[in-house]
């Protein structure tokens, strides 16, 4: 390509042309900018700029987008748009490859099918739209295959809670190599929206919307979060002693490992302070019901509480020799059937009420990514129904076993042990009952016996 001067339709606004002087003087760029900016277009003109530059032999760079589809809607028309000018550029639309004049290929990926990322290397990746991206396709598979060339790598999006984007972003702050870079735009920050237009976008959008698409504000929350972002991070900055708590039973919640990947976590609360969780991984029934006894002679809770969908196992063990297992169906009836989908709903609603109530959590920051994953809908019937769980992991990439474990402490009331003898609240219909008959609405009444 010496010696021949190629021009192409792109003309970059100021931000962009402040963006590509420094995503070239840095191999790793965190990118945060607000809907409607131009980041794909930059992206793509900084992909296309490279594979011209770089002189390496057989080059390839890559554009991965959360899904296949998502990425050939969005970036593959820029890139052929912006490459037409090339003379001897060729498209490849089945496997969505361009291959430059002097050999280097840009290709078109979606995280959605890792597999067919793996084993390749690259010399530079855009990874757009982060945020909807589970953790392992760049850890596992992306970052291994800029290794051995020395590649780069753009990360680029708009917040969505609190996820892959939002760890990369904060790691590229905190970065003191000099690898890592991260720039935010907000709205306020560029000339790409006018004046007149972000006003009708403010008037029509909810508040937390707006945050969260134009001012890159990574604690909003969509509208339909059950628990959000900003709730559960201001939870884990409430100073709350043992001592405070100490007259306030102390209930458990049990979530037993699903499949070989998810935890087995114990998860202990007295009122308004939820302790550390202890989480095990890839031990049976039995090995899970040892310590859970082992547990049960060391801090005496009144209440354990386990998932009935995978710890049948474990409640027969435990039965056996402790006096306060609690089998609780998350797909069961709630205790409140006229307002609640399932005892599964209930629990999370409840525990939300919790937590803006001055409930303390730990600062887990898989804690945090679960508890503000979960939307929630009113179906015909217009009770409330927690989003399903598979879908959950699907947009985690886990299983959120911590803040299952957690809701599980909200099953039932429990009161504190009748001295000198074994009786639980759960074993008296009169304690329900009166719970009940003085219960107003979740959100206006919270009760000294969940709450302490």
């Amino acid at each position: 390509m010496a010696g021949i001067e190629i021009t192409i339709p792109y003309t970059p606004r100021r931000i962009q042309r402040e963006l590509h002087s420094k995503m070239d003087a840095t191999r790793f760029v965190v990118l945060v900018a607000h809907r409607r900016m131009g980041k794909t277009v930059l992206a793509v003109n900084h992909l296309i700029k490279h594979s011209l530059t770089s002189g390496k032999e057989r080059a390839v760079y890559g554009y991965v987008a959360p899904y296949r589809n998502q990425a050939k809607a969005i970036a593959w028309e820029y890139l052929k748009h912006y490459t037409a000018p090339l003379p001897g550029r060729h498209v490849n639309e089945q496997e969505l490859t361009i291959q430059m004049p002097n050999g280097a290929k840009i290709r078109i990926f979606g995280a959605d099918n890792p597999d067919a990322l793996r084993g390749m290397y690259f010399d530079g990746v855009i990874m757009d739209e982060v945020a909807q991206m589970r953790q392992e396709v760049w850890q596992e598979i992306i970052r291994p295959a800029l290794a051995d060339r020395g590649g780069w790598a753009v990360f680029i999006g708009t917040p969505k809670g609190i996820n892959l984007f939002h760890e990369i972003y904060i790691h590229a702050q905190r970065d003191l190599s000099g690898d890592w870079k991260a720039f935010m735009y907000r709205v306020t920050d560029t000339d790409a929206i006018s004046h007149e237009e972000l006003e009708k976008l403010k008037a029509e959008m909810s508040e937390n919307a707006f945050r969260q698409e134009f001012l890159c504000d990574f604690s909003a929350s969509a509208d339909d979060v059950l628990i959000s972002i900003n709730d559960a991070v201001l939870a884990t900055e409430r100073a709350i002693s043992h001592r405070d708590v100490r007259a306030v039973p102390m209930v458990v919640g049990v979530d037993v490992a699903r499949f070989g990947s998810d935890s087995t976590v114990f998860f202990p609360r007295r009122g308004l302070l939820a302790f550390e969780p202890l989480v095990f991984n890839g031990l049976d029934s039995v090995d899970i019901a040892q310590r859970l006894v082992s547990f049960w002679h060391e801090h005496h809770p009144e209440m354990i509480f386990i998932d009935a969908g995978q710890g049948q196992g474990v409640i027969d063990i435990a039965n056996k020799v402790l006096p306060c297992v609690v089998e609780v169906p998350f797909g069961g009836k709630a205790l409140s059937e006229a307002k609640f989908l399932n005892r599964r709903s209930e629990m999370w609603f409840l525990m939300r009420e919790w937590i803006r109530a001055g409930g303390s959590i730990p600062n887990n920051s898989r804690l945090l990514k679960e508890l503000s994953a979960p939307t929630y809908q009113f179906n015909a019937a217009g009770k409330i129904q927690l989003e399903a769980k598979d879908k959950i992991v699907e947009r985690l990439g886990f299983s959120p076993d911590l803040a299952d474990a957690l809701a599980l402490t909200f099953a039932m009331p429990v009161m504190p042990r009748i001295e000198g003898r074994q009786e639980y609240a759960q074993t008296s219909a009169g304690v329900l009952d009166s719970y009940y008959s003085q219960q107003q609405e979740y959100a206006d009444g919270l009760q000294p016996s969940f709450f302490g």
